[in-house]
């Protein structure tokens, strides 16, 4: 079976080519349909190769009835293959809000939580050169930039959810791996939901099988991004010199320094102002540019800003993004353990004991914290150790005590580690 379009390269020569060397184990997200399942299929000839270890992973998100049937197709498939496979429901969906959206940010947060789990540091996704064309045509819709025209990277870190995001089919046309599936007499599910031209993205695939533009193809679009990605590197890594000398990191909370953060070329502003609002909320999106341009001019003015989880603030000489205090509001984790992918607490748990963020009541709990000249903001989510309304132990806090209890706390990310999120997807 031969690529449509590329005549003389195999399915798995592309596959190889993509993917990077050194790995030892990998996840697999699989839906069950056709693109999902040949990479199943794929990674597991060239795992068998390379002696490395795979798992699999479908997301339930409790929305059409079909998904049990098409989880349970994936699980035989993989348990044929010889492959450990694992369900991950969600059921958060409300009815409010985008629900393509948030079933998106559901997907990614589950897979990440159980790739984490199972200390696969990479996890390899289904997205094919035809996926990679419409969202090019969808953002160039929205008027993005360079970044949105670069689409998906084929190998993205994400140091927020702690894995390497790698789609090693964006140069396999879509149905050369139908076609593939069916030359192996393998079966795979359709999701009826792609054929529904009421949904964005179902509407460009139709207009691009319909040749809607004359010239403007799946391939050129597709070799679009890879020269919009191209670009997108060479911005990033001019933000990140930039953000070497003028970025510091207090109570959780990223700040640049005002005045030269002011004078950067517009481009590296927004994209630093956007992956320190990722870092410190722990969002997988940056903001939409229209909306963090908005927040960042009201910011400089002195005027405090809320954007993507984050508080946006001038003060002392610095632009402050800091975590929004109500986006923790009722949020309870075990303790010990990590908090809001910003610290990490540990220590002997108690019958009925938790962590959550301090707040008011935490803070006049602990008066001390005012003698150390800290902004009251960042402090309020900072994480304790609570029983019922009793802050038992705040040792992220300025001014606790030493040696108040035994526990402690380790910050997930500093000065020296903060690790920029730059890229677009």
């Amino acid at each position: 079976m031969r690529l449509h379009g590329l005549p003389d390269v195999g399915l798995a020569e592309v596959l190889c080519a993509a993917l990077p060397g050194g790995m030892d184990r990998a996840g697999i997200a699989v839906s069950g349909g056709g693109d999902s399942m040949a990479l199943m299929h794929l990674l597991a000839d060239w795992a068998r190769a390379h002696r490395v270890a795979l798992r699999v992973a479908t997301v339930d998100h409790g929305l059409r009835p079909d998904a049990a049937v098409e989880a349970a197709l994936v699980a035989r498939q993989a348990a044929a293959l010889g492959l450990a496979h694992d369900l991950l429901q969600w059921r958060g969906h409300d009815g409010r809000g985008n629900l393509q959206a948030q079933a998106r940010a559901a997907r990614y947060a589950l897979l990440a939580d159980w790739a984490q789990g199972h200390g696969l540091p990479h996890v390899c996704l289904g997205h094919t050169m035809d996926d990679q064309a419409e969202t090019v045509l969808q953002r160039l819709a929205r008027g993005s930039g360079v970044d949105g025209l670069a689409a998906m990277a084929p190998a993205r870190p994400d140091p927020v959810a702690g894995v390497v995001w790698l789609r090693p089919l964006l140069g396999i046309r879509r149905a050369a791996l139908r076609g593939w599936l069916a030359a192996r007499g393998l079966t795979w599910a359709e999701d009826p939901g792609n054929d529904d031209p009421r949904f964005g993205r179902i509407a460009i695939r139709q207009a691009l099988a319909q040749g809607a533009v004359p010239g403007l193809d799946v391939a050129r679009l597709s070799a679009t991004a890879v020269r919009m990605g191209a670009a997108a590197r060479v911005l990033q890594d001019v933000a990140h010199a930039a953000a070497q000398d003028i970025l510091s990191v207090e109570h959780g909370g990223i700040a640049f320094e005002a005045t030269p953060f002011a004078t950067l070329r517009d481009d590296t502003r927004w994209r630093l102002l956007a992956a320190a609002i990722r870092r410190v909320s722990g969002q997988p999106y940056r903001p939409r540019l229209a909306t963090l341009q908005s927040a960042a001019s009201a910011a400089f003015a002195g005027h405090r800003q809320t954007l993507g989880g984050c508080i946006l603030s001038r003060s002392r000489g610095r632009i402050w993004i800091d975590r929004e205090p109500a986006a923790l509001h009722g949020l309870c984790k075990p303790a010990p353990g990590d908090w809001d992918g910003r610290w990490r607490l540990t220590g002997t748990a108690a019958p009925g004991t938790h962590l959550a963020a301090l707040g008011p009541e935490g803070l006049a709990q602990r008066p001390g914290w005012r003698q150390t000249g800290a902004r009251r903001t960042p402090l309020l989510t900072m994480p304790g150790v609570w029983r019922g309304a009793e802050l038992l132990a705040a040792p992220t806090l300025p001014g606790t005590p030493q040696g108040e209890t035994d526990w402690r706390s380790f910050s997930l990310w500093d000065r020296d580690n903060v690790c920029l999120d730059l890229s677009p997807d």
